[in-house]
């Protein structure tokens, strides 16, 4: 007999099977489902000089399409590489307050940044060749480990990314 399984517009997690002996041996299986909330953080960071003024932005968008965050951040001077890690730490930093410890096992992030370098890096595709930039990789790796484990990252062309980019030039302008 097959069970009815729940269509929901919501990415399915978690999936596991209960096994219960039945009164002629055989078995019956049921499956259960947990349904993860989807969030999406855009996130930018600049620095206009490389190395120089540099800002963070990030814009926290739930289901349906619903804004739940925009946050910007004047970063000093720094480097755009160093300001796009300290914009993806800026989201993720903001979705922990957003979000309850105890929702956030069952919470899907996916981070979308137009940075193709930073996104392999966090992917494990490309080594951090840049010193400065392991202290901003171990920050993103330990809150994926403790707050969030089921992060993506995808890689974004800049058309796809201007509220953010916005987010991040007006810190930059603010200071």
């Amino acid at each position: 007999m097959a069970l009815p399984i729940k269509q929901t517009n919501q990415i399915v997690g978690l999936r596991n099977y209960l096994q219960a002996p039945t009164e002629k041996g055989g078995a019956l299986f049921l499956c259960y489902y947990f349904e993860m909330k989807s969030i999406t953080i855009f996130t930018d960071g600049g620095a206009r000089g490389n190395p120089g003024p540099a800002g963070a932005g990030a814009l926290i968008i739930g289901e349906n399409n619903k804004v739940l965050k925009k946050v910007s951040k004047f970063l000093g001077e720094r480097t755009n590489n160093w300001a796009e890690y300290e914009a993806v730490i800026l989201g993720l930093q903001e979705l922990k307050k957003l979000i309850p410890e105890k929702e956030r096992k069952n919470t899907s992030v996916e981070i979308k940044l137009d940075s193709e370098l930073i996104v392999r890096q966090l992917s494990g595709l490309y080594q951090i060749k840049e010193t400065t930039l392991f202290p901003q990789y171990i920050a993103v790796h330990n809150m994926r480990v403790k707050d969030s484990q089921n992060i993506t990252f995808t890689h974004v062309p800049r058309e796809k990314n201007t509220d953010a980019d916005r987010l991040a030039n007006e810190a930059m302008d603010g200071a």
